[in-house]
């Protein structure tokens, strides 16, 4: 069985408004606490799970800002996880990027552990609305980080956007899909931006401070990336992400289709054999469990069959190849269309859904409307 590893890095030099992950602030003892615990972790796992359980297709750092550690520190913990897995063949390797904390020796040292895909968090080429977006970078910052990305050796680039932001134009950011596409990534992201309760930008919308995006405004965004995306060459392969024919995320392909991966570091999130569970989101905790050689794990369950196919339905559906029927018959040993006859009759009257050789899949009226029909499946 092939798996997906996410290794979560929990510093930032400085948290998002808008951010609502588990991150601390960077510090010199911390990291390296952080570090030996990441190890001992990776070891731990690779000690007890069968051969089967190790075959490793992709491997993805999130955070976070993975960028914050030290570039040696990757190749350091790539290694332990070479020594206690096995990788694949052309395994693809993933490194969340700040632009603000790259350079030029950095990237080279990154590619020469063995990185070989950069997901550069830009968001945007407007100093006004990254300034919004309390960012630490600014739009001349994320032009160069690519370009020092190429000159590093990175032939597998993503670039992350945020459409939606306060104040944000359709003239805005039809200006940075422009710049975006001027840099010619393998890959790029477009992502509504969701104010997440209790983060800081959520509270100043709450008190009136800010005003939201229109929501009919969002939808003319989100359909203006995807009209102009695929005029310049990237399949909208996925709701919110766009790539070169054959250059698919294939760690979050893992995400999509279901299946197993394995998260390590402070609050990680991990999904074998029908059992998800998730690592103490304290650094203190996760290292302290970790030094007696304990698994850092705060919280488990087995999900039931039900809830499986559920998740394969509704996560199948955010690719624009939709669910493979066929592919959900073999794993289950039942039709989706009979066990959701009702819910697929109803989005397909809608016009929300359509079935087509084989595959399950959102329409074009659907797309915007994901969520709704996600709902349906939970």
């Amino acid at each position: 069985m092939s798996i997906g590893i996410y290794i979560h890095v929990p510093f930032c030099i400085k948290k998002c408004p808008y951010c609502d992950f588990i991150s601390y602030p960077l510090s010199g003892p911390t990291v390296k606490s952080y570090l030996e615990s990441l190890v001992r972790e990776i070891n731990l796992y690779g000690s007890a799970l069968a051969d089967e359980d190790k075959i490793i297709t992709s491997i993805f750092f999130g955070g976070g800002t993975p960028t914050t550690l030290p570039a040696a520190s990757f190749k350091t913990v790539l290694n332990e996880v070479r020594s206690s897995f096995f990788l694949t063949e052309g395994c693809e390797v993933t490194v969340e990027a700040n632009p603000g904390t790259v350079d030029g020796p950095g990237l080279a040292e990154l590619r020469q552990a063995g990185v070989n895909r950069l997901s550069i968090g830009v968001q945007s080429f407007n100093d006004r609305l990254l300034g919004m977006l309390g960012r630490i970078h600014s739009a001349e910052q994320a032009a160069r980080s690519v370009q020092l990305a190429r000159k590093a050796g990175f032939d597998n680039l993503n670039l992350d956007f945020i459409f939606g932001i306060p104040g944000q134009t359709n003239h805005d950011w039809r200006e940075t899909l422009h710049k975006a596409v001027e840099m010619a990534p393998e890959h790029i992201a477009a992502y509504g931006l969701q104010l997440e309760k209790g983060t800081p930008l959520a509270q100043a919308v709450e008190r009136g401070e800010i005003c939201t995006c229109p929501e009919e405004t969002e939808i003319i965004m989100y359909r203006d990336a995807v009209a102009f995306l695929n005029g310049h060459g990237y399949s909208h392969y996925e709701i919110s992400n766009f790539a070169r024919p054959g250059i698919q995320c294939a760690h979050n392909l893992v995400y999509w289709l279901n299946q197993p991966y394995l998260g390590f570091g402070p609050a990680a999130h991990s999904f074998i054999r029908g059992v998800r569970f998730s690592n103490d989101i304290s650094l203190a905790g996760y290292s302290d469990k970790l030094s007696r050689e304990e698994y850092p794990v705060e919280n488990k369950i087995r999900l039931s069959e039900a809830d499986e196919m559920s998740e394969t339905m509704f996560l199948g559906l955010r690719l624009s190849g939709g669910v493979d029927l066929n592919r959900f018959y073999r794993r289950f040993g039942r039709w989706a269309e009979d066990i959701y006859s009702y819910e697929i009759a109803g989005l397909c009257n809608k016009g929300l859904l359509e079935m087509s050789g084989g595959y399950l899949r959102l329409t074009t009226k659907g797309l915007p409307l994901a969520n709704v029909v996600f709902r349906e499946f939970v």
